[in-house]
C-alpha cells in the first residue's frame, strides 16, 4: 500500500511538472501577441532560452542553493554540481524520489525567469538577456526559494506561500520592474512631455491562446504543489479557478466603465492577475475568500499597470510587473488576512525581505550588464526589429511589418 501511495504521488507530481513546463508556451504566446510582429521571433527565443539556461544552471547550482544543507536559514551549502547527492536528506523531498522533486522545482524556476522577457521586450540585447536568465536561476530565485521552501528562515517563522505568489511570481515581477527601468522605454513610448503612447500588440488571438494555456497549466502549478495525490486537490483547483474568473469579470467591468469599452488585453491580464494572487493561499482559504481575492486583484491589475506606465514611466509592454509583481505581493498579503493559521505580520515580513533582496540583486545584475556588454539595442535595431538584427530572419516571412 505504501509503494502504491508513493507511485501515485510520483505520477501526480510528474503530471503537474509537465503542465508547469507547458506554461512556457503560454508565456511565449502572450508576450508575442502583446508585442510587435518584427520582434516575434526574438520573444520566442528568449522564452525558449529561459527554460534551457534555467534548467541547466538550476541543476548545477540553483537546486543545491535552494535545497542543500541549510546555513543560518539563508542559503543551501551542499550538493553543488551533484544535486543527486542530496537524495538522503531527511524529509526534504516530500517522500518523492529526488529527480521527481527536482524536475518539479526546475519548471518553477524557469517560470520565474521567463516573466522578465515580456517586460523588457523589443529593446533588450539577446546576449545580455541570456546572461540575466542564467543569473536569476543561480543568485536570485534559489536564495529566496530557500528562505521559503528550502527550510530557511521564512519557513521557520511560518511564512505561507503555498505555490509561489512570492517565491515565483513576485520575484519575477521585481526583476522585471528593475530590468525595464534600467533598459529604458521603447522608442516612441513617451512624448517629450512624458505622456505615454500606446504601442499595440500585433496579434491579440495569440495572446488569448496564451492566457488559456496558462490558465489550464495553472491547475498543475497550484494543485501540483501538494506534491501528493491528496483529497485537497479539488478544493485547491476550485479556489484557483474562482479567483481567476472573479478577477477576469471585475477587470472587464472596470475597464468598460473606465475606458468606455471593455479592454481586451487588460481583461486577459485580469485573468492572470487572479491566478497569481490566489497562488499563495489557495490551500488555506475558502471558495468565497478566493472570490474576494480575485475581485481585489481585478481592480489592482488595472490601477497598477496604469501607475507603472503613467506615473513611474516604466515601459512594460505586456504588463508583467502588474500581473506578477503587484498581484503576487497582493495575494501573499491577503493570505495573511484570509488564510487559516496565517499571520499578516509574518506575510509582510516575508514579502518585504524578498522585495529587498530581489531588488538589490536584480539592480546589480542589470547594472553590470548595462555598464559592460550593454543591455539595450540601438535605435536603428529597434526601428527595424530585433528579429532582423539579432537573428537574421523574420517570424512572418513575406508579410509586411509595421514599424
Amino acid at each position: 500500500m505504501e509503494n502504491t501511495t508513493m507511485l501515485l504521488n510520483v505520477i501526480w507530481t510528474m503530471l503537474a511538472a509537465i503542465l508547469v513546463y507547458f506554461m512556457q508556451a503560454g508565456f511565449a504566446l502572450v508576450e508575442t501577441g502583446f508585442t510587435r510582429a518584427k520582434n516575434a521571433g526574438n520573444i520566442c527565443m528568449k522564452n525558449l532560452m529561459d527554460f534551457v539556461l534555467g534548467s541547466l544552471f538550476f541543476f548545477i547550482l540553483g537546486f543545491p542553493i535552494m535545497f542543500g544543507s541549510d546555513a543560518a536559514g539563508i542559503i543551501g551549502t551542499s550538493g553543488f554540481f551533484n544535486p543527486y547527492s542530496l537524495a538522503d536528506a531527511d524529509g526534504l523531498f516530500s517522500g518523492l524520489p529526488i529527480a521527481v522533486f527536482m524536475i518539479f522545482h526546475t519548471v518553477f524556476c524557469a517560470t520565474s525567469a521567463t516573466i522578465v522577457s515580456g517586460a523588457m521586450a523589443e529593446r533588450t540585447k539577446f546576449s545580455s538577456y541570456l546572461i540575466y536568465s542564467a543569473a536569476i536561476s543561480v543568485v536570485i530565485y534559489p536564495v529566496t526559494g530557500h528562505w521559503i521552501w528550502g527550510g530557511g528562515w521564512l519557513a521557520e517563522i511560518g511564512f505561507h506561500d503555498f505555490a509561489g505568489s512570492t517565491a515565483v511570481h513576485m520575484v519575477g515581477g521585481i526583476c522585471a520592474l528593475v530590468g525595464a527601468k534600467i533598459v529604458g522605454p521603447r522608442l516612441g513610448k513617451y512624448g517629450e512631455d512624458g505622456t505615454p503612447t500606446a504601442i499595440p500588440g500585433h496579434n491579440i488571438p495569440l495572446g488569448v491562446l496564451g492566457v488559456f494555456i496558462l490558465w489550464f497549466c495553472w491547475f498543475g502549478f497550484n494543485c501540483g504543489s501538494t506534491t501528493a495525490a491528496t483529497s485537497t486537490v479539488g478544493s485547491i483547483a476550485m479556489n484557483t479557478n474562482l479567483a481567476a474568473v472573479s478577477s477576469t469579470l471585475v477587470t472587464l467591468l472596470f475597464t468598460w466603465k473606465r475606458y468606455g469599452k471593455p479592454d481586451v488585453s487588460m481583461t486577459l491580464n485580469g485573468s492572470l492577475a487572479g491566478l497569481v494572487a490566489v497562488t499563495a493561499g489557495c490551500d488555506v482559504i475558502t471558495p468565497y475568500e478566493a472570490i474576494i481575492i480575485g475581485v481585489i486583484a481585478g481592480f489592482v491589475i488595472v490601477l497598477s499597470i496604469e501607475f507603472i506606465d503613467k506615473k513611474l514611466k516604466i515601459d512594460d509592454p505586456v504588463g508583467a510587473v502588474g500581473v506578477h509583481g503587484c498581484c503576487g505581493l497582493l495575494g501573499t498579503l491577503l493570505t495573511g488576512i484570509f488564510g487559516e493559521g496565517c499571520s499578516f505580520l509574518t506575510q509582510l515580513i516575508g514579502v518585504g525581505s524578498v522585495i529587498a533582496y530581489t531588488g538589490v540583486m536584480a539592480f546589480l545584475i542589470f547594472t553590470l550588464l548595462h555598464k559592460t556588454i550593454g543591455l539595450r539595442v540601438s535605435d536603428q535595431e529597434q526601428i527595424d526589429g530585433l528579429d532582423l538584427h539579432e537573428h537574421g530572419m523574420s517570424a512572418y516571412c513575406g508579410f509586411r511589418m509595421d514599424k
